[in-house]
């Protein structure tokens, strides 16, 4: 086992590297700088600019820019913003949990709902809720998850007024962040209402990020239980006289779960990718609108940063998968 996480370990090594090249380039290929966009629209002398460029590093070749970007990564320095002056990691540290918490949501609501339709469709083939159930799920990852956000937005909350349409709770309510989870503080700060109002922000964000990574799961695993239910021992199972739900949801599913397991694990990419676009349709103050706004401003730091932390969760997450795929069966450990 030990030996297996290793090697899962080496392989994180080069994937870092090559996120961090990424990182590095990605803003930089982005016409503008930071002094640029702290000129705004009032001239700036020469030698003026010059200073500035010397103070951000910004007049040093690439090459070095990025070799001192590494080494001081690799100590866990990531630099201060450009425009805010204060610490890329105090600031992700800040606006994480409110992306963590809208991300355990829409996963939560992605993986039962999705699990429940694959086997709902696995065990129904060919059927009408076997084609309903996949044709919704066809709808759901084919739509861009601004449009759908934008549709929400104008049914539920501007027409009908049953949710708000942005932030993380009412204004009506005030309390100093405790973890930084907004349905754990407002449970926290003893005010009637709080957990009601943060629940219900959280409806519309929750679903429009949920669905694609739901259309995912429910897919995968009706893919997997048709493979598993097609296995002697089920059918032998069945032949012992043990119920349906036996049968499916212990006997089948718990064979079924590797493939499932690895398509919620690989979602956690894509949720942090959508959130990026959630996040800034319903102002939701999480690292996804952050990154935006820091490239708005052409803040180099931040994006390098905010990209290399993302990294580094997803790999996180991708090694745990791998971890638990050991754990599930216990044959790839050997491999």
């Amino acid at each position: 086992m030990l030996k297996y996480i290793l090697n899962r370990l080496l392989l994180v090594i080069p994937t870092f590297i090559g996120i961090s090249i990424l990182s590095f380039s990605f803003i930089r290929l982005l016409p503008g700088d930071p002094v640029d966009v702290l000129a705004g629209e009032r001239s700036m002398s020469a030698a003026r600019r010059l200073e500035l460029l010397h103070v951000f590093g910004l007049d040093q070749p690439i090459w070095k820019q990025y070799l001192d970007y590494l080494w001081r990564a690799l100590h866990g320095d990531l630099g201060t913003s450009l425009t805010t002056a204060h610490s890329i990691t105090g600031e992700f540290l800040t606006l994480f949990p409110a992306t963590v918490e809208l991300s355990i949501c829409a996963t939560i609501f992605a993986t039962i709902i999705g699990v429940f339709f694959g086997i709902l469709a696995a065990t129904h083939r060919g059927g009408w809720l076997d084609q309903l159930t996949m044709g919704t799920a066809l709808v759901g990852y084919s739509m861009p998850i601004f449009w759908w956000g934008l549709l929400l937005i104008i049914l539920f909350a501007a027409g009908l007024h049953w949710v708000p349409v942005s932030g993380r709770i009412n204004l009506d309510f005030y309390f100093k962040p405790v973890t930084g989870f907004m349905l754990i503080d407002s449970v926290l700060s003893g005010q009637k209402g709080a957990f009601v109002s943060a629940v219900q922000h959280l409806i519309l964000p929750t679903i429009v990020l949920g669905t694609i990574p739901l259309a995912v799961i429910a897919r995968q695993t009706r893919s997997a239980m048709l493979e598993v239910l097609g296995e002697d021992y089920v059918r032998t199972a069945r032949s012992k006289g043990l119920s349906n739900f036996r049968v499916t949801g212990i006997h089948a599913f718990r064979n079924a779960l590797i493939p499932v397991v690895t398509t919620i694990g690989l979602q956690v990419g894509t949720l942090l990718a959508g959130a990026i676009l959630t996040e800034t349709i319903f102002s939701w103050p999480g690292i996804g609108k952050w990154m935006i706004d820091a490239i708005g401003h052409r803040d180099y730091t931040v994006v390098q940063g905010g990209l290399l932390l993302i990294a580094v969760i997803v790999m996180s997450v991708n090694l745990l998968v791998d971890v638990l795929y050991a754990l599930i069966n216990p044959r790839i450990r050997t491999r």
